[in-house]
């Protein structure tokens, strides 16, 4: 059970990886298709108000060549997340899902009732050490005081 929460938590993560890798190419996209264009009239009742400088955008071939492996990039990474999300786990139904937080609950009520006998017995232990600290340095010691003279 712990082997297959491990490969659905490995799953997730990598589609949370692949979903950011997504927006990553979407952000650069936009970017890119917004500041490397020049301005082109759309309508005769709007006219353009503003140029750009040559130098900041690319020429029209390139910037077609550019646009398709955009689209490319962004397909390809689109059919990553899709097969992730196809490849996750189909969830339990609810009864299942029920049973094992009961057998959960219980392995942790065994397991915590352990923990507390635990603390106990440390609790107990450390009582012992302590006394047992004490007397040996309350009493003296003969050869001690021998040695010491």
């Amino acid at each position: 059970m712990l082997q297959r929460e491990l490969s659905r938590m490995n799953r997730i993560t990598q589609l949370q990886d692949e979903t950011q890798q997504l927006l990553t190419i979407m952000a650069s996209s936009i970017v890119y298709l917004t500041s490397r264009t020049d301005f082109v009239q759309v309508s005769a009742d709007i006219p353009i108000t503003k140029q750009r400088n040559p130098d900041k955008y690319d020429s029209t071939e390139i910037f077609q060549e550019n646009n398709k492996e955009l689209a490319t990039d962004l397909i390809v990474k689109a059919k990553q997340v899709e097969y992730l999300v196809k490849s996750l786990p189909q969830t339990e139904p609810k009864e299942d899902q029920d049973e094992r937080l009961l057998v959960l609950d219980a392995e942790m009520t065994v397991v915590n009732d352990e923990y507390i006998q635990a603390v106990a017995r440390s609790k107990v232990l450390q009582v012992q050490i302590t006394d047992v600290l004490k007397l040996l340095l309350q009493e003296p010691d003969p050869g001690l005081e021998e040695i010491c003279r």
